[in-house]
């Protein structure tokens, strides 16, 4: 399961060994233990990666061989590629800009989804590295 938080501080996505189920659970039961407004809907989500990524062309090739149905790449221009997610949005208010999107990219028993999105989140994380080594 993919995790993306979006907060104050920008964009941060995580790779987790979790059902998106197990995560809705969680959060619901922690809303309500809390007394804290939860909304849940359906949505999309997307990011940006450096179209020069080494394995940008692995990334490709993994989503082309996978029925995977919540992911999806599209060219923004010559140095970008924006990955683009269905899963679901989980936030305090209908209208909030800070929360957590959730999804999981096709079967989350099959080892070749799980690989799938660790891959998203592996070079998620060389964009964030190269981005901050350029600044």
């Amino acid at each position: 399961m993919l995790k993306l938080i979006y907060s104050e501080l920008g964009l941060h996505l995580e790779h987790l060994p979790l059902t998106v189920e197990e995560v809705l659970a969680c959060r619901v039961v922690l809303a309500v233990q809390t007394g804290q407004a939860i909304h849940l809907e359906p949505s999309c989500a997307s990011f940006l990666l450096p179209a020069d990524l080494t394995q940008l062309e692995e990334l490709e090739t993994a989503i082309a061989n996978s029925d995977a149905t919540n992911i999806a790449l599209s060219q923004v221009d010559d140095s970008f590629v924006e990955v683009n997610l269905r899963g679901t949005w989980l936030s305090s208010t209908l209208d909030a800009e800070e929360g957590i999107f959730i999804t999981a990219i096709g079967d989350e028993l099959r080892a070749s989804d799980r690989k799938l999105e660790a891959l998203v989140s592996q070079l998620w994380q060389v964009s964030q590295a190269q981005a901050s080594f350029l600044m």
